[in-house]
C-alpha cells in the first residue's frame, strides 16, 4: 500500500485499532504502539537494526503480535522543513516495508507524521521529570520518541 498524505490515511482507517509508531535511527528504531481507542500512546520496544530482512520480519511480527492497523513513521525533516539525507534513508526503509515485507506489515496503510524535534523533547522530559542517567535514557529514548510521535497523529485525529 503507497504512503498516503494525512487526509487519505485519516479516512482508510478503520474505527478501531492500535497504531505503531516507528522512530527509524541508523542503528535502532524506536516502537511505539496505541491502545485500541487511539487515546494513549505507549513506548513499546527499541529495535537494534541488523540485516533488513531481520528487521523486517521482527516489525512484522510486532504488527502481528499487537494487531495493528496502521504505521505511523517519524519523517526527520530539517528545521527549515525541507528534506535532507536522513529523510531518504527513512523513505527508502518505507520502500522496502512495502516491496520485501511479509503481507501483514506491506499491506498495512503508512502516513509519515514530522518529527522534528521529538527525540530531544523526550530527552528533555526523562531529564527533568524522571531524572534519568545517560545510560538509562539511552535505553528507552528512541521508543519515548516513537510514542511522541505517535502522540502527534493521535491528536491529529481527533
Amino acid at each position: 500500500m503507497p504512503v498516503m498524505d494525512f487526509p487519505e490515511f485519516k479516512a482508510l482507517l478503520v474505527r478501531d485499532g492500535r497504531l505503531m509508531a516507528l522512530d527509524l535511527g541508523s542503528k535502532t528504531i524506536g516502537i511505539a504502539t496505541s491502545d485500541v481507542m487511539r487515546m494513549l500512546a505507549t513506548p513499546l520496544t527499541t529495535l537494534k537494526r541488523t540485516k533488513l530482512g531481520a528487521d523486517l520480519a521482527t516489525l512484522a511480527e510486532l504488527t502481528r503480535k499487537h494487531e495493528v492497523k496502521a504505521l505511523v513513521v517519524g519523517l526527520p525533516l530539517n528545521m527549515d522543513g525541507s528534506e535532507g539525507p536522513r529523510c531518504q534513508s527513512v523513505r527508502q526503509f518505507v520502500t522496502n516495508i512495502q516491496n520485501h515485507g511479509a503481507p501483514s506489515l506491506a499491506t498495512l496503510p503508512i502516513v509519515f507524521q514530522d518529527e522534528r524535534l521529538s527525540t530531544a523533547a523526550v530527552t528533555r522530559g526523562m531529564i527533568d521529570d524522571y531524572d534519568m542517567t545517560r545510560a538509562k535514557r539511552a535505553e528507552r529514548v528512541d521508543a519515548a520518541a516513537a510514542a511522541w510521535i505517535l502522540e502527534s497523529v493521535i491528536a491529529r485525529l481527533r
